[in-house]
């Protein structure tokens, strides 16, 4: 069974990977969109190239066990005429004893570089969440103040945490006073009390995320880590370009409860 290691481990590796991403968008949490192709061919290959491994290996033991039993049926020969001469090779008998616990084989701990596979099969890791968000300090880019496009007329106004962001802290035209937004995350909290509606930025995979996030007023916290959509309008505070803006506030007018989108993250 030694044999086949290399090939069940591949093949575990491919299926978990085609598991994924192409019988499901569970991909989603770890990397971006663009990347599903790449993904697929991985698994792909990885899974011929365990049918491959298994095909050659199969082959090549069956000779060479017969083989074996061969030289083991002469060389226990030898010995029973060397018995009846009254001779005794130890140093032979020895070798003899190596060949016949198969030489060096593989050692069992090996099987255990199976378990990530298996669990990457059954049990796929969640997306990154508020434990995270929390680990990242609050790193923004360095944006000067300015003026920002004009935004669409409809009401109430989709906007990425991201965006919202942006433009709290940084448009000097104060695009957002007055409009009505919606704004879509994850709920995490402070020790004081203070929630937040946040999202997970990305720029290739979920290694690279940063953090996003809105303070929200005027509605009580859901549970951390509950995904909700809230319905509000920008709450100015500080001087804009300013520690003192951020985190943008929101006062909410409704909070809404829903299941997480199948892609948890923002493209940064």
């Amino acid at each position: 069974m030694r044999r086949y290691g290399p090939a069940v481990l591949l093949l575990l590796t491919g299926a978990a990977i085609l598991r994924i991403s192409l019988f499901s968008e569970l991909y989603l949490r770890y990397v971006q969109a663009g990347l599903r192709p790449y993904l697929v061919v991985s698994g792909f290959l990885l899974v011929l190239l365990a049918v491959a491994a298994a095909l050659v290996g199969r082959p090549e033991q069956e000779p060479h066990a017969e083989q074996g039993r061969h030289t083991e049926h002469g060389e226990q020969a030898g010995r029973d005429q060397q018995r009846e001469h009254g001779e005794h090779d130890e140093s032979g008998d020895d070798c003899h004893a190596h060949d016949q616990h198969g030489g060096h084989p593989s050692p069992r701990v090996a099987w255990l570089l199976t378990l990530p596979a298996l669990a990457l099969l059954l049990f796929p890791p969640p997306a990154l969440g508020s434990y995270s968000a929390e680990r990242e300090a609050a790193q923004r880019a360095a944006q000067g103040v300015g003026a920002f496009p004009a935004l669409p007329s409809q009401n109430p106004l989709e906007l990425t945490l991201a965006e919202f962001g942006s433009r709290a802290i940084y448009d000097s035209g104060r695009s957002l006073a007055g409009r009505t937004v919606r704004l879509t995350g994850f709920v995490t909290r402070d020790g004081d009390g203070t929630w937040y509606v946040t999202r997970l930025l990305v720029a290739c995979c979920a290694a690279d995320a940063t953090t996003s996030k809105v303070e929200i007023r005027g509605a009580d916290a859901p549970p951390v880590d509950a995904w909700v959509t809230v319905t509000g309008t920008w709450h100015p505070k500080g001087e804009l370009g300013t520690d003192g803006a951020w985190p943008p506030v929101l006062d909410a007018a409704s909070v809404r409860r829903i299941t997480q989108p199948a892609n948890p993250y923002e493209k940064r």
